[in-house]
């Protein structure tokens, strides 16, 4: 764990943590003697800026995948947009003040790491981490990679490719949002389908979607118009697989799945992030922040229950971190 190079650090730092599973507001407290994160010969050591939620961090404080989660005490996290402070002595790309992005697990689900992005600083892979898009800012960046490389990796997975059709079910949602902007800007998709509720119509629409759909009003596996792909980011793959052409594909990252659907944990791979930063560079792509959903350190854990309202546009994003 020794060879880095950079700045001397504070041993201890601020951090929510929780040291058994349960409700975030019965388990989760902001401690300010948290040990500061040791480095190895591959990571870099970052200055956490921004943080982006998403519900999965509820999910694992709640013992979800128990069986494959790390040990406690756990600091929760998963995107991250930050400034490098130190790097391992096998770190090829990146060096001290880098300002990068990125979701700082590889496997979602399967032993993430035991201290994350909820805090002051974390160590992370160089693998996992990109240069941040200089046209974002810090909070806008941290909004990204997991709903990004979500998005990207199902159209990947399906096999999308230009001149097909799509239906995004959840939309508005964050990765609904940016599989939208990937289908029709990245992935060359002839027609973008999509839906939400009556109030996120017009949203859908300046993403890029050609048909808006209200689920409030009409199911959208009753349409006569079926799809190449149906992208299921809300858990309904029963409805999913009745809008879908003979030859389509059906992916889901929620709920069961009703063959021939297929369901992904995303994994996270910064040189996805990489390859989609010209669009990023461009505004094609372009991350989406719920409109009250910016919330300081010190308000986590209402961000992570309005999280839980399931009302949320886009991404809540804590910014800044101290």
């Amino acid at each position: 764990m020794d060879n880095v190079s950079g700045a001397s650090l504070a041993s201890t730092m601020k951090a929510w943590i929780y040291g058994q599973h349960g409700k975030p507001e019965d388990v989760l407290k902001l401690d300010s003697n948290v040990a500061t994160p040791q480095l190895y010969e591959d990571q870099v050591l970052i200055k956490v800026v921004a943080s982006g939620l998403n519900p999965v961090d509820a999910k694992r404080m709640l013992g979800i995948f128990i069986h494959a989660d790390s040990p406690f005490p756990t600091v929760p996290g998963y995107d991250v947009a930050v400034v490098v402070v130190k790097v391992g002595s096998q770190v090829k790309n990146l060096k001290v003040e880098d300002e990068v992005y990125g979701n700082i697990h590889e496997k979602a689900l399967d032993h993430p790491k035991q201290y994350d992005t909820l805090a002051e600083y974390t160590a992370v892979e160089e693998m996992l981490l990109a240069l941040k898009p200089k046209n974002l800012s810090f909070h806008e960046a941290a909004a990204l990679p997991v709903a990004i490389e979500t998005a990207y990796e199902g159209l990947e997975r399906s096999g999308y490719s230009s001149g097909k059709s799509i239906l995004v079910l959840g939309g508005a949602g964050g990765v609904g949002t940016m599989v939208i902007r990937l289908a029709k800007h990245v992935f060359g998709a002839s027609k973008v389908a999509a839906t939400s509720s009556t109030g996120k119509l017009e949203l859908l629409k300046s993403l890029g979607a050609d048909l808006a759909i209200d689920y409030t009003k009409e199911n959208f596996e009753d349409l006569p118009e079926k799809f190449d792909l149906v992208y299921d980011c809300i858990g309904q793959c029963q409805r999913a697989v009745k809008a879908v052409k003979g030859s389509g594909r059906v992916v889901t990252i929620a709920g069961a799945v009703t063959v021939p659907a297929f369901k992904f944990i995303v994994t996270s791979n910064g040189a996805v992030l990489d390859k989609l930063k010209p669009f990023l560079e461009s505004g094609k792509v372009k991350p989406i922040i719920e409109p009250k959903g910016i919330f300081p350190f010190s308000r986590t854990m209402e961000a992570l229950n309005y999280i839980e309202t399931g009302r949320v546009t886009g991404k809540v994003v804590i910014y800044p971190i101290p």
